[in-house]
């Protein structure tokens, strides 16, 4: 399932922001795979928006995107809090603009603890779950979600 999120929805969602806010998150060592924390406020839930540079599908996502109707230009992935992971495309920032995604360097068989999430490195890819047992994998060559 992949979720369209238009620019005009993330801007009301972001809207009943106070604050900046730091995102934490993480990168693999070699900065191919990033995936940070985002809040869906007011409530207390989240979900992780992960993105890859560089994959053998990279064009196959971007195509997905970008075809009409969808006709959006971002590609990526996300793991809700309580569901399992999707595809994700995008017209516009998918968080408050005010708040900056922070990185931690996540070196390869360790793994980051945040809320209900865990994501653990491995040379061949990344794999985060969240607490319900659902989870995403990216890597250069595939992904799967669950």
């Amino acid at each position: 399932m992949k979720r369209f999120l238009p620019i005009l929805l993330v801007l009301a969602l972001s809207a009943g922001a106070a604050a900046a806010a730091r995102l934490p998150g993480v990168k693999t060592p070699s900065k191919n795979i990033a995936c940070f924390y985002v809040p869906q406020r007011p409530t207390k839930h989240g979900n992780l928006l992960c993105n890859i540079k560089r994959a053998a599908y990279t064009g196959a996502l971007q195509q997905r995107c970008i075809s009409p109707p969808t006709g959006l230009d971002w590609h990526g992935f996300s793991l809700p809090d309580a569901r399992k992971g999707e595809i994700v495309c995008a017209g516009g920032i998918m968080y408050d603009a005010r708040d900056k995604p922070t990185f931690v360097i996540l070196a390869y068989g360790r793994s980051w603890h945040y809320k209900s999430f865990t994501c653990t490195s491995r040379i061949t890819g990344l794999t985060c779950t969240n607490r319900v047992g659902h989870g995403l994998f990216v890597s250069r060559e595939s992904w799967r979600a669950w």
